[in-house]
């Protein structure tokens, strides 16, 4: 069974920063093998995507609503994903999650990605 464990949110003004982490396990589970990516959702609106990575790290996405802000990367030695997130905005507020996609090359679609994680709220006051 694949775990994908999000920390890291919590309340900030805006204008401030949060990082993400997610850390994912399972007994057969290869992170290497994995695209990983960030996905938001606000209360009622549709989730969207935040950012992704390929396995090795060198390659990024970000949407373009977070270009210049927010930052995506791996450390593969320790199964966890990061997003750093700076020069935040109330309209960044929404449950973010970690998702894993197997074999992916880490593009926007949902349907590439596997696993998800519960998610982790982050909220952000004006």
């Amino acid at each position: 069974q694949v775990q994908l464990v999000e920390s890291g949110g919590g309340l900030v003004q805006a204008g401030g920063s949060l990082g993400l982490s997610c850390l994912a396990s399972g007994r057969t589970f290869a992170f290497i093998g994995n695209a990983m990516g960030w996905f938001r959702q606000a209360p009622g609106r549709e989730r969207e995507f935040v950012a992704a990575v390929s396995w090795s790290g060198r390659n990024t996405n970000v949407a373009d609503s977070v270009k210049d802000r927010f930052t995506i990367s791996r450390d593969n030695a320790k199964n966890t994903v990061y997003l750093r997130m700076n020069s935040l905005k109330p309209e960044d507020a929404a449950v973010y999650y970690c998702a894993a996609a197997p074999w992916g090359s880490g593009t926007s679609n949902t349907e590439e990605y596997m696993y998800w994680g519960q998610g982790t709220q982050v909220t952000v006051s004006s």
